[in-house]
């Protein structure tokens, strides 16, 4: 894996969010899931790690936000982490994983992922860590790279010309949305690799 990606491990990433903005709307969910390499060369999804996570203090929390993705944060029986706890939590297990896999450092891999990647960066920031095993800038967007190979770039489309179910409604969750954008990116890199792009 170290070879495939200049040392850098893809990681998977989606976060749900009360809002767009990173600094200030809370961030309500996140799910993780490090990519893997067969010994053939070919990569596949690992294992999920994800957290719903109770508003930061003071946070912003756009009505119409939590209507589209369906998510009540206070919902009482709603079993929610501390921003705090989920990050460190779901760094641990990314730094775990790049040395593991004998990487040097996690790149983020989101649909859109500039989003993910601003959202992961302020809450870091917020919950002062000092060892975020993202690069701070650096991502790989499966809404580029899935324009690219299927001429499609909203999730659910891509999957489906990628020949991945999607149901449409356990989308929103980052849980889900996560696995799929997992399996998508997965399946361009190994189709990249049958195409003779990468030995």
């Amino acid at each position: 894996m170290a070879d495939r990606f200049r040392s850098f491990l893809p990681v998977v990433v989606d976060v749900e969010t009360g809002g767009f903005n990173a600094t200030t709307d809370a961030l309500l969910e996140i799910a993780a899931i490090p990519i893997e390499m067969d010994e053939g060369g070919y990569v596949h999804p690992g294992e999920l790690i994800s957290f719903h996570i109770k508003p930061f203090e003071g946070a912003n929390i756009e009505p119409s936000a939590v209507e589209f993705i369906g998510i009540d944060p206070f919902h009482p029986l709603r079993i929610a982490h501390s921003e705090e706890d989920a990050i460190n939590k779901i760094f641990r297990s990314v730094r775990k994983s790049v040395k593991g896999q004998g990487c040097s450092r996690a790149v983020l891999v989101g649909h859109n992922a500039a989003f993910d990647l601003g959202f992961v960066m302020a809450a870091a920031e917020r919950c002062k860590v000092k060892r975020n095993p993202f690069h701070p800038f650096s991502c790989f967007d499966t809404a580029t790279l899935a324009g690219l190979a299927y001429g499609q770039t909203v999730l659910a489309k891509a999957c489906d010309e990628s020949g991945i179910d999607f149901d449409k409604s356990e989308a929103h969750s980052a849980r889900y949305d996560t696995e799929k954008t997992a399996e998508l990116f997965c399946n361009i890199v190994n189709r990249w690799k049958d195409l003779g792009g990468w030995i």
